[in-house]
């Protein structure tokens, strides 16, 4: 059986005008007459925002007004997740489209209002100004009306010159203006229309500013504290014999001679050539374009600490705590705290009493 073909689409394309393209898209363009919204191409071909973000500035486009557009009422009419249309409508308002604006009410009541611009580059544009209406003028008399004289043409070459040349508009006098009367006020000068910028404006200005902090300059590439030789020959030889674990790193001569020292910071720190390798060579991106300054930044980033010695993995030792023992008083049997057997400090503090008291009657 032959393949069905579709007639409708086939005479469509048969009214296409001009000839078809060999490749690319074909446009049916079928005029509507209900039911249709006019996005501007500066939308729908925005280099910056999402094709999410252009679907959903076409649905808000297409609601009447009054029509709730929040993330949970988008939610509920597209497809896309609440976490997709809030990022949609940020774009759209870092770009202009999208504005929420704070209202109070007569009642006092404070509200935010969403306002949505399908042309957000017009409102930047200075508007013209309106011209003030002024009274009619007075005809003029027809006898200061200048007369128009036709040339007479033969009859051949009157009808060329209708076909091919236009008709010259004659250029009348302005009408003069009557001196203002004593009940009629004095006009105000009419403004001459504002000139046309030398430069147009730009199609898309957006809202946010350019990001004004520089970036902080790069890490420097690590190097040894005590470079060796045999650092450098172990170093030089892991970074030529990465080609045998990932083609894609072939490194020439220069970009190895950069990047011993890096490496050669890695094995001064204890680093078995296996896990260097490991992670150098591990989840490379595709296509991978710079293998040498992906393999800076991954020893630079990725350097590991160098290992603690033997004496800062011991525990230091805890302080040992004295206690005083408990001895019982030989007068009072009471018991105090006292490294070594005897009194109490009341019974002590009796017998120096009683023993002054001796002292000064003898």
């Amino acid at each position: 059986m032959d393949t069905q073909q579709n007639t409708a689409l086939t005479r469509a394309l048969a009214e296409v005008p001009g000839p078809l393209p060999t490749s690319g898209v074909i446009h049916i363009a079928i005029p509507h007459t209900d039911r249709f919204t006019i996005v501007g191409n500066h939308l729908a071909q925005h280099p910056d925002l999402s094709c999410t973000a252009v679907g959903i500035a076409v649905r808000i486009q297409s609601l009447p007004q009054g029509i709730e557009i929040g993330i949970k009422a988008l939610a509920a009419r597209c497809r896309e997740g609440e976490k997709r249309i809030a990022a949609a409508l940020r774009e759209l308002e870092a770009f202009g489209y999208l504005q929420r604006v704070r209202d109070r009410l007569p009642s006092g009541r404070v509200i935010t209002r969403t306002v949505f611009c399908n042309q957000p580059t017009a409102l930047l544009r200075p508007r013209r100004p309106a011209a003030p209406q002024h009274p009619a003028a007075p005809a003029p008399h027809p006898a200061q009306a200048p007369a128009e004289v036709p040339t007479p043409l033969p009859a051949p070459a009157k009808a060329q010159a209708q076909a091919q040349v236009p008709t010259p508009v004659p250029a009348t006098a302005p009408a003069p203006t009557p001196p203002p009367g004593p009940d009629m006020p004095a006009l105000p000068p009419v403004p001459p229309p504002p000139l046309s910028a030398a430069h147009p404006a730009p199609l898309f200005v957006p809202l946010v500013p350019p990001p004004t902090v520089p970036k902080p300059p790069p890490a420097p590439l690590p190097r040894p504290d005590e470079p060796t030789p045999e650092l450098d020959r172990a170093a030089t030889a892991l970074l030529s014999d990465l080609r045998r674990h990932a083609p894609q790193i072939t490194l020439s001569e220069t970009d190895i001679r950069h990047l011993v020292p890096g490496v050669a910071a890695w094995l001064e720190r204890a680093t078995h050539p296996d896990a260097i390798r490991r992670t150098l060579t591990t989840d490379l991106p595709h296509p991978l374009r710079h293998p040498a300054k992906l393999l800076k930044h991954r020893l630079t980033a990725l350097l590991p600490p160098p290992l603690p010695g033997a004496h800062d993995l011991t525990t230091p030792a805890r302080p040992r705590i004295t206690v005083t023992p408990f001895q019982t008083c030989d007068d009072c049997d009471r018991a105090f705290r006292s490294p070594t057997p005897g009194h109490c400090r009341d019974c002590r503090e009796h017998r120096e009493h009683r023993s002054e008291a001796t002292r000064t009657a003898a």
